[in-house]
């Protein structure tokens, strides 16, 4: 898993190409303000290829966040992650790794009839219960759950994954009502703060796609202040001495800027926004969509861009995401090794401070 010591090594041997803030504390360790992504592409080995040369270069060159999940690329994304790690001239400690799991991976190719796929594997077996799943893809209950770690920790070839997510529990309210979907997560906290005790995660966080950056009475809406109320009853019950959660991740870049704009958590002096909130509950933040699948490599507001610094369009993007209150790493996508220098190079441009950063939405 990944060290103080080892992290610190890191961004002693990289930090002096790089702008002041570039490197940022997670817990007690250091890492990179921008981070690898490994969403996008097609379950083949040219993709496998070009993912394990551009992480490879990414960790030799000053990122070392990687972020990943399960069902990515039909579990080729975890396993060329794992790959990539060994191979790089990087010590692994000194690289943070998340993983996410509540999706149903397929496993190395989307199979010619998935819903006989997700019976056999998961239904049949008793893993997951009908009930539970959603569109017959989604499922966080802790069997679940547990089970999608320890399968990430063999397509890792991790003993440790250093921060696991809940992956889009929204998903679930499409059959749930709220307080169930809450009550489920509350049992899978329970449960990964027993998976932490044990060694087999070191934190555990929440990513979302629209739940922390929608209104209160919108359908997909969840609290972040019961999120944090329930993982510190699951740290209870799990008799640790405090919670592992530890992070969010959600969707932040030009065009999509709610979770700063939209004040929908309620804080100790009335609502907050996502960020803001996360902020002062102590949760780290992970920028996900940080140039909005390459959108903002060419398309971007001219009064925006013009406070940003960065010699591209990508690189003044990242630099928006990564300038926002909380953020501790802007993940960006990285399947090809031709945008790797190009990204590794936003951070030797500073983000905007506060103000400025604030004066972006006067």
């Amino acid at each position: 898993m990944a060290t103080r010591e080892a992290t610190w090594d890191y961004r002693d041997r990289h930090h002096e190409r790089f702008a002041r803030t570039y490197f940022r504390s997670f817990a007690d360790c250091v890492v990179s303000s921008v981070g690898v992504g490994t969403y996008l592409g097609d379950p083949t080995d040219e993709a496998d290829e070009d993912y394990h040369e551009a992480i490879v270069e990414a960790l030799e060159s000053g990122i070392n966040v990687v972020d990943t999940a399960i069902n990515y690329r039909c579990q080729r994304s975890e396993r060329v992650v794992g790959a990539a790690i060994e191979a790089a001239d990087v010590d692994r400690e000194a690289v943070l790794v998340a993983t996410k799991g509540g999706f149903v991976p397929f496993d190395g190719e989307r199979p010619a009839d998935p819903g006989q796929f997700v019976r056999e594997e998961y239904l049949d077996t008793g893993l997951v219960d009908p009930d539970d799943l959603v569109r017959g893809q989604h499922c966080i209950a802790p069997d679940y759950v547990s089970d999608q770690l320890d399968r990430s920790l063999e397509n890792l070839g991790l003993d440790t994954v250093d921060l696991y997510y809940v992956h889009n529990p929204e998903t679930q309210l499409e059959s749930k009502s709220r307080d169930a979907v809450y009550d489920q997560l509350e049992d899978t906290f329970t449960r990964l703060e027993e998976r932490a005790a044990a060694g087999d995660l070191r934190h555990y966080g929440v990513a979302s796609w629209e739940s922390f950056r929608v209104a209160a009475d919108a359908d997909s809406y969840l609290s972040l202040p019961e999120i944090v109320s329930r993982a510190r009853t699951a740290s209870d019950r799990a008799g640790t001495e405090a919670t592992h959660l530890r992070a969010i991740q959600l969707p932040f870049n030009v065009f999509m800027a709610d979770a700063f704009t939209v004040e929908s958590h309620e804080g100790a002096e009335g609502a907050q926004s996502a960020l803001w909130f996360a902020n002062d509950a102590g949760l780290d933040v992970f920028t996900s969509a940080s140039i909005m699948q390459g959108r903002l490599a060419t398309d971007m507001p001219e009064q925006v861009e013009a406070k940003l610094d960065g010699e591209t369009r990508a690189q003044r993007a990242i630099n928006f995401s990564r300038s926002a209150p909380g953020v501790t790493s802007s993940l960006v996508g990285m399947g090809s090794p031709g945008h790797v220098a190009e990204n590794v190079a936003a951070g030797t441009f500073e983000p905007l401070g506060a103000s400025a950063f604030d004066a972006v939405f006067e």
